[in-house]
């Protein structure tokens, strides 16, 4: 594992740590009560810092074969906003769709913004993390 590689994983991380637990746990918190889509009294956050780690380390893998040259920050932005819709379908559409929400258009809209955010402020450390293309992927060779 390249040094790129561990960082772009950590980055992915710790971005999604800090938003997340700040969106869903202090900004939202009540909100999120609300919609009772999330009902656990004590969230186990080493299994949900889990589940980043490997996200993390699947962006990162990814990440050097979908930048094919542009400007990094938006290879990086395009990449994770992909990645993030990804997420979305996984996180909140299946939810929507196996778990009875309070207000569908509110957990919908409040989801798509965190998404957004959280998928937007990734694609820009990664794509700094791993700066432009190598010249080789540049031109399509």
């Amino acid at each position: 594992m390249t040094r790129t590689f561990l960082l772009a994983t950590f980055v992915y991380a710790a971005i999604t740590l800090v938003l997340g637990m700040t969106w869903h746990f202090i900004l939202f918190k009540d909100l999120y009560d609300s919609l009772g889509i999330y009902n656990r009294q004590e969230p186990i956050i080493p299994l949900g810092f889990t589940s980043m780690l490997l996200q993390g380390l699947i962006i990162a893998y990814l990440y050097p074969s979908f930048n094919k040259g542009g400007h990094p920050i938006s290879q990086g932005i395009k990449f994770a906003l992909l990645m993030g819709l990804f997420m979305f379908s996984v996180s909140t559409l299946a939810n929507a769709a196996k778990i009875h929400v309070a207000s569908m258009s509110t957990w919908l809209m409040v989801q798509t913004a965190f998404h957004l955010i959280q998928f937007t402020v990734v694609g820009v450390g990664i794509g700094l993390i791993y700066g432009p293309a190598p010249r080789e992927h540049a031109h399509g060779l």
